[in-house]
């Protein structure tokens, strides 16, 4: 599957909202706090749709990262159900990553439920570690929150000098 990202923009409130309520059905932010997160100078969201279907949006995530920084924040990601397990994810993490290094980040900090084994897996498999729990964070449910932690790789240059010297 093929995707395009772009950063998000006010005029996605309405869409990302719908994804939100959809997704995280007890615990959803506020239409307010997204639009201020949005409007963030320090936050960068990202959303994602298919080339073809550019007013359709499949997926969003957030960081928040001042510049200059040491450590950065995923607010928050998510991806439309039929959407899911074909990378989307991953690219969107990745992608928040780099613009944490780009603002000079040196972690990155995220809280993920502790029911949400999948989410988990995928974190760790970037190289997240588990760094504590938050007991009963998310609500009204209750459930505990893993706070994950990454060391930001240094950005890796696909340039390479040639052997000879030329």
């Amino acid at each position: 599957m093929t995707w395009q990202l772009r950063r998000a923009e006010a005029g996605d409130l309405e869409a990302i909202m719908r994804l939100e309520t959809s997704i995280f059905a007890n615990d959803a932010w506020s239409g307010g706090t997204m639009r201020n997160e949005l409007a963030n100078v320090n936050a960068w969201y990202l959303v994602a749709f298919r080339p073809e279907t550019p007013e359709s949006i499949e997926a969003y995530a957030g960081l928040l990262a001042p510049r200059g920084a040491k450590e950065a924040d995923i607010q928050t990601i998510a991806v439309a159900e039929g959407s899911r397990r074909g990378g989307l994810g991953r690219t969107l993490i990745l992608s928040l990553v780099n613009e944490a290094r780009k603002r000079g980040a040196e972690e990155v900090f995220l809280e993920v439920r502790a029911d949400n084994a999948g989410a988990q897996a995928l974190y760790r498999s970037l190289g997240f570690e588990d760094l504590a729990v938050r007991e009963n964070y998310y609500q009204p449910d209750g459930v505990d929150a893993i706070v994950m932690r990454l060391a930001v790789p240094p950005r890796r240059s696909t340039f390479t000098a040639p052997e000879d010297g030329a």
